[in-house]
């Protein structure tokens, strides 16, 4: 068993977003099948429309956003969960005044990430 405090825990920026970092809770070290992150993005955060080459499971902790998820687009608060397929694209914007913060669990495995090109759409 292993317990750690999340403030033990670094929270990085995450390149490529606004205002936006993470932890990894339980990585691939602990875990041979899933990985869980915390992320944190503060007002006026978010992350651009981008592809993973894997699926993602969600929880949200505090705050409000909307999130794209392929050609839907909708408004996540705490409580909810979210579902995001591999390689849909997805982007985030923080709604509001306060900060959104989400639990992120993927299987462990190569991710690339992409960035998908906006003008294009």
């Amino acid at each position: 068993m292993t317990v750690h405090k999340p403030e033990d825990i670094p929270l990085d920026a995450v390149s490529g977003g606004t205002a936006t970092a993470r932890q990894v809770l339980i990585g691939e070290e602990l875990s041979p099948h899933f990985s869980m992150r915390r992320f944190v993005m503060d007002p006026g955060g978010g992350m651009p429309l981008h592809t993973n080459t894997v699926e993602h499971g969600q929880y949200v902790l505090t705050g409000a956003a909307t999130i794209r998820i392929g050609d839907e687009t909708v408004q996540v608060v705490a409580g909810d969960s979210v579902h995001i397929p591999a390689n849909v694209p997805h982007s985030y914007s923080v709604d509001g005044d306060e900060r959104f913060e989400f639990l992120c669990v993927v299987p462990n495995g190569p991710d690339q990430i992409t960035v998908v090109n906006q003008g294009k759409e």
